[in-house]
């Protein structure tokens, strides 16, 4: 199992010295969240791909359903050359709920039609990544390449990594999954329009059967990340393992320690760096 962490709130300076930290202090991965109205994601990945060699940066998440899949081609190109290969794109519809900025400006907040969107959005932006002529026109989005401007292609190949959100219980989201690279799990109960996007809100053999579904069903022939969010005691080993074997077991690949509570706290980033410095849980 691969552990990243998730900044809970910062700066672009803020983020390129927690990277830095959590590079020397072992972890795989760091993870930036993408608001409506917010510190900019991709620059605070530009700056972390500047002060770090080896760990993997990234979002968690961006809404492709509210973004033109070329801006996102773009900054998704431009930072994975920058550091060399190592962006992972995190998808999932995004969550409007109250005062999150989307219906504050104006964004799409039915759910169909943000799933139509994320759908055009991503067969898009792959396209893109791939440097070659092609169009689309979709129902909500169109593109024609090539033109004059275009930039070159990612390093990664076959394509930076998508990580997708799915469903446990929602047959329908984890067909998306099939077509990429990670399964980033959730819970939708059937009244639940706007709940988070990402959690642990369902059990250990809730993510088994879906793996296990998923896996059936998948022609790609890359390896699937499987990604759970949760947290764990910097200073307890025992009890991290305890709380991540489960995941494991159930097939997870990555663990990303979250703490969203401590966004808004006077201390919150004295806290996150200490745990960042004190390295990421091993499970053996």
């Amino acid at each position: 199992m691969k552990h990243g962490f998730v900044l809970p709130s910062g700066d672009a300076r803020t983020a390129s010295e927690f990277a830095r930290e959590a590079e020397r202090a072992g972890w795989d991965g760091f993870f930036v969240w993408e608001g409506v109205y917010a510190e900019d994601a991709w620059v605070m990945l530009a700056a972390c791909a500047m002060t770090t060699e080896k760990i993997r940066i990234g979002t968690l998440l961006t809404p492709p359903t509210r973004r033109r899949p070329h801006k996102l081609a773009s900054e998704t190109s431009s930072v994975d050359r920058l550091s060399n290969g190592r962006l992972i794109l995190s998808v999932g519809l995004g969550a409007p709920h109250e005062n999150s900025g989307w219906e504050e400006f104006g964004e799409i907040t039915e759910r169909k039609i943000r799933a139509e969107r994320m759908d055009e959005s991503l067969e898009i932006l792959t396209r893109l990544w791939q440097g070659e002529p092609f169009e689309y026109i979709g129902k909500h989005f169109r593109a024609r390449i090539p033109i004059f401007s275009q930039p070159p292609p990612p390093v990664q190949k076959p394509r930076i990594p998508i990580w997708v959100v799915g469903a446990v219980n929602r047959e329908k989201s984890l067909r998306r999954v099939l077509k990429y690279d990670g399964f980033l799990p959730t819970f939708v109960p059937e009244a639940g329009e706007n709940t988070p996007e990402i959690g642990n809100s369902f059990t250990p053999e809730q993510l088994r059967a879906a793996v296990e579904w998923i896996l059936a069903r998948r022609e790609i022939e890359t390896p699937l990340d499987v990604i759970v969010e949760t947290q764990t005691p910097g200073d307890n080993s025992e009890k991290a393992r305890e709380i991540l074997k489960p995941w494991a077991d159930a097939g997870a690949t990555w663990h990303i320690e979250s703490m969203w509570d401590t966004m808004g706290e006077a201390d919150g980033q004295e806290l996150v760096l200490k745990r960042i410095r004190q390295g990421p849980p091993r499970v053996e």
